[in-house]
């Protein structure tokens, strides 16, 4: 057991000692990228099902970074995101409700520190702020041959403030492209007090993006 523990502390101490960005300290780069996103709202029910598949949307924007030292740097960026959540198809009395989702977009504000293991791949921690811009409730509806499509404005019921804990792991290959995955903890109620039935729900987002790293 003991030497397991010191093999295992050799290596961190040597992946501590060669881990280092592929910038050098004290320069700063910027990076657009885009991605797609895989998320979901926590505790919140479709219509008349709690059946739900993930919602798939996009994300585009960009991110600053200034290299502290070979290991550690600090990243903020800005982006606009769609998530949401999306319930399986259900059918009910001859009525056929299909596509039932909700739709939110944000303008995301992260705030990250980086720590290299080795070169080119990085782990990430931090905050990230972001703002609601439009919120929609959407779903189609067949009765007695008749479909109808229905698309509600639900901004109002929704809190326009969302923050959230983003971790996660990227990767700089030596042309510079970056590949990056995230998970989004949610930390902040989506749906306002005064929505009929609120609970506390919760925005839950993962996303991968690529980028291209431009020094400064």
């Amino acid at each position: 057991m003991k030497k397991l523990f010191l093999i295992a502390a050799m290596a961190v101490a040597t992946l501590a000692v060669n881990a280092q960005s592929k910038m050098k300290a004290g320069t700063w780069s910027i990076q657009p990228k885009a991605g797609a996103t895989i998320t979901s709202i926590t505790n919140l029910n479709g219509y008349e099902t709690d059946d739900a598949n993930v919602y798939v949307g996009g994300t585009i924007g960009g991110e600053v970074e200034y290299q502290i030292d070979n290991r550690f740097s600090v990243a903020a960026g800005v982006g606009y995101i769609m998530q949401g959540k999306q319930w399986a198809d259900v059918s009910f009395g001859g009525t056929k409700v299909e596509d039932n989702k909700i739709e939110l977009g944000y303008i995301n504000v992260p705030i990250v520190a980086n720590f290299y293991a080795f070169k080119g791949l990085a782990f990430k921690a931090g905050v990230q702020f972001a703002f609601l811009t439009n919120a929609k409730d959407k779903y189609t509806i067949t009765n007695g041959g008749s479909e109808n499509s229905v698309s509600r404005d639900v901004k109002d019921a929704c809190n326009t403030f969302d923050f959230s804990i983003p971790i996660g792991v990227s990767y700089e290959f030596d042309n510079h492209i970056v590949i990056d995955a995230r998970y989004n903890i949610g930390v902040t109620k989506v749906n306002k007090d005064s929505y009929p039935g609120a609970k506390d729900c919760h925005n839950s987002v993962f996303l991968a993006t690529v980028g291209y790293k431009f020094k400064l």
